[in-house]
């Protein structure tokens, strides 16, 4: 089981969706975070050791120049319905957890 916060740009149904697969997670908004800046996410994130998912660019170029943080998952998918959103997510869930297992701090999901 991992810990994930499902940041703003993707819909909280994501983070409800990953509990149901058996995860702790929760959306930015579940914590009033919604709207607060990048450090305000990235600094929960780090704090309570959880795997960011995130569609902001912003993070992953932060992760590689400051090299520590939170792990991050960048998903790469344009604007799409929240059903889609999900099964294009659940095809991917197998090759997230294996990259955690693997100790990788930057997921990319295209």
């Amino acid at each position: 089981m991992r810990r994930f916060l499902v940041d703003a740009q993707l819909p909280p149904a994501l983070a409800r969706w990953l509990s149901a697969a058996g995860h702790e997670a929760e959306h930015v908004a579940d914590r009033g975070l919604q709207s607060a800046s990048d450090q305000a996410v990235w600094d929960h994130a780090t704090s309570s050791d959880a795997v960011l998912v995130t569609k902001d660019e912003d993070f992953a170029s932060r992760l590689l120049v400051e090299g520590s943080g939170p792990v991050i998952v960048w998903v790469r998918l344009g604007n799409t319905r929240t059903r889609d959103l999900l099964g294009w997510f659940e095809a991917r869930l197998d090759q997230v957890e294996a990259a955690l297992e693997r100790g990788e701090r930057l997921i990319e999901l295209a």
